[in-house]
């Protein structure tokens, strides 16, 4: 399908062909990026998105326990630096 550049304000735009936005279920926020000399557009990533997957397999590993109230977290610091005496 051809369509045009159009100007729009001080930038341009596309007009997106309806059965393309249909074949795609393309709607609300979207990603464009350039590659090759190619624009893509995608859907935007919705926050948080994955991570309900994410806990799944965590849970199903038993990975999913808080830590305890004597856990630490050392920092590089911690690890490179510091010296008991």
């Amino acid at each position: 399908m051809k369509t045009r550049i159009v100007k729009i304000g001080n930038s341009q735009g596309v007009r997106i062909p309806k059965p393309l936005i249909e074949e795609t279920g393309l709607k609300g926020e979207v990603e464009i990026n350039a590659h090759n000399g190619a624009l893509i557009i995608r859907a935007a990533k919705k926050p948080r998105e994955g991570w309900d997957a994410a806990f799944k397999m965590m849970a199903e590993q038993a990975n999913d326990a808080p830590p305890g109230p004597d856990a630490t977290f050392p920092t590089q610091w911690d690890v490179d630096e510091w010296e008991w005496r």
